[in-house]
């Protein structure tokens, strides 16, 4: 049992690394480090960083959620963003089992360059509950046999729902005249509503979190099929094509290609 636990928290311990990778790269520095993670309570730890950056809150919110997913243990944390020199909160957020219970905002403001560090807390009953439900399974093992022990096992390697391909940030963005609702994967213009698939939806949703910056290609394959295992290179301009048709009813929103360096949600006011 106490083994198990350890290899849950060094695993974990790997995402928190991982979200520290990808927000650098989403702030353009693919070279700098992600210091080692530091524990700093029972259910608390710091993410550090070699270099300052800026960050995207929308891009921390989703990248957070994505990876965290995978960690059966993490379905309830709060994530704040500090600031080093004072050690103030420069954003923060919380994400709960029961999506209604999210308290997210102010996604779409870009943080200025600074030195930063993440605090993550996790519910501190996660681990408790894993420890008593294995500790339940051995004694329903000793008396029902191998048919309870499968039982016990499958709580822990239950999926959450937050680890459904279709999990996004929910929220509205308005992108020219459009409202582009995430949740419910529509976009809206003069009482016209227009169907977005979930692929189309998180591919909109990368560009509505940086308006009229450059986004890598590499970066949207990554963050749209990395979980399916594979990418398929025309993949992302079909999708990319179909979107440019659904935002053909606002002439001042497009998808314009960046040569050498991928695509661009461009809204001109």
């Amino acid at each position: 049992m106490e083994d198990s636990d350890d290899f849950d928290i060094s695993r974990r311990e790997v995402l928190l690394r991982r979200i520290g990778h990808e927000l650098l790269l989403q702030s353009g520095d693919s070279t700098s480090r992600v210091l080692p993670v530091k524990k700093i309570a029972e259910n608390e730890y710091q993410i550090r960083f070699e270099h300052e950056l800026t960050f995207q809150p929308g891009f921390l919110v989703n990248t957070t959620q994505r990876l965290l997913a995978k960690d059966p243990l993490a379905s309830d944390y709060v994530v704040n963003v500090l600031n080093c020199a004072d050690g103030s909160v420069a954003y923060g957020y919380a994400i709960s089992k029961n999506k209604k219970d999210d308290i997210v905002t102010c996604i779409g403001r870009r943080q200025p360059i600074a030195c930063y560090m993440i605090n993550i807390k996790f519910k501190p009953t996660a681990i408790t509950t894993a420890k008593n439900g294995y500790f339940l399974g051995a004694l329903l093992l000793l008396g029902f046999g191998g048919f309870v022990f499968l039982r016990s096992v499958k709580p822990r390697r239950s999926i959450p729902d937050s680890a459904l391909p279709e999990s996004q940030p929910t929220g509205r963005f308005t992108l020219g005249s459009m409202s582009f609702d995430t949740e419910n994967r529509k976009l809206m213009i003069n009482g016209k509503t227009i169907d977005l698939t979930r692929t189309e939806t998180r591919v909109l949703s990368i560009f509505a979190l940086s308006p009229n910056e450059a986004i890598e290609r590499s970066r949207l394959q990554k963050e749209i099929w990395e979980d399916e295992g594979v990418i398929v290179g025309r993949s992302l301009d079909m999708f990319i094509s179909k979107l440019r048709k659904k935002l053909e009813f606002d002439p001042n929103i497009k998808i314009v290609v960046i040569r050498g360096k991928g695509y661009k949600l461009e809204i001109n006011s």
